[in-house]
């Protein structure tokens, strides 16, 4: 199962965000996207997401062409990103509630209470979101995510906001999901962490590849200094 983006190309007015981008990600393996802020990070999660049709190039899943913006695919993937999407006046439970049945699911309180479990926000089920720190938003947001299993997951700037228990439970939900096979793709400004959950990165620059490889925890300032400068480039294993 291959998840790939070919000459992917996205523009926002007179704004180009996405240069022709190549890029791919493996069932079982998390793809971590580096880039300094415009450098159409998100833009690109959108796209492999379905959350934006691009105006060039295609998506591929499984090598087959995936219906840009379509339901088939966003029901298959789910993507957290700055702005969680939760309804503020509404509880934790509730919002999980309501996107749940959005999916045609009809979790019990148990299913619910063990997605926040899984993300360390078993104690916020009950509470407005609107009373709930930028972190326990996030966590949430991603509880919404696991209800319905997605075969691939999205996630912009995921440990923003997560205090030191929260990023411990949601690397540990990373790993767990690529164990099961998933997709993992994320964006993250923290090098080091992002390579060492990764398998593959990619560093983006002026919504082009400025570099690509293996990722090695150890390689953490050789992939940093790419964000400033330099040919696109194939990292060393």
């Amino acid at each position: 199962m291959t998840l790939e983006g070919r000459g992917l190309v996205c523009d926002y007015g007179a704004t180009r965000a996405l240069d022709g981008v190549d890029v791919s990600a493996r069932g079982g393996e998390t793809l971590a996207v580096f880039g300094p802020n415009g450098a159409g990070k998100t833009t690109l999660l959108k796209v492999l997401g379905g959350e934006r049709t691009p105006d060039r190039g295609r998506v591929l899943f499984g090598g087959a062409p995936v219906p840009g913006a379509g339901y088939e695919w966003r029901a298959q993937s789910g993507l957290v990103s700055h702005r969680t999407g939760l309804y503020q006046r509404l509880t934790v439970l509730e919002n999980l509630r309501f996107f749940a049945g959005l999916r045609g699911l009809a979790p019990d309180r148990y299913a619910l209470a063990s997605a926040l479990s899984r993300v360390g926000a078993e104690d916020t089920g009950d509470v407005q979101v609107r009373l709930l720190s930028r972190g326990q938003r996030q966590r949430a947001a991603l509880a919404r995510l696991l209800l319905h299993d997605p075969r691939a997951v999205f996630l912009d700037e995921p440990f923003t906001g997560l205090d030191p228990a929260g990023v411990a439970s949601l690397e540990a939900v990373l790993r767990d999901l690529a164990r099961r096979g998933r997709i993992v793709v994320l964006t993250t400004h923290d090098v080091a962490r992002g390579l060492a959950l990764a398998e593959r990165f990619v560093v983006l620059r002026g919504g082009r590849v400025a570099q690509a490889g293996a990722a090695d925890p150890g390689r953490a300032g050789q992939v940093a200094a790419a964000f400033g400068g330099g040919a696109v480039a194939e990292a060393a294993a």
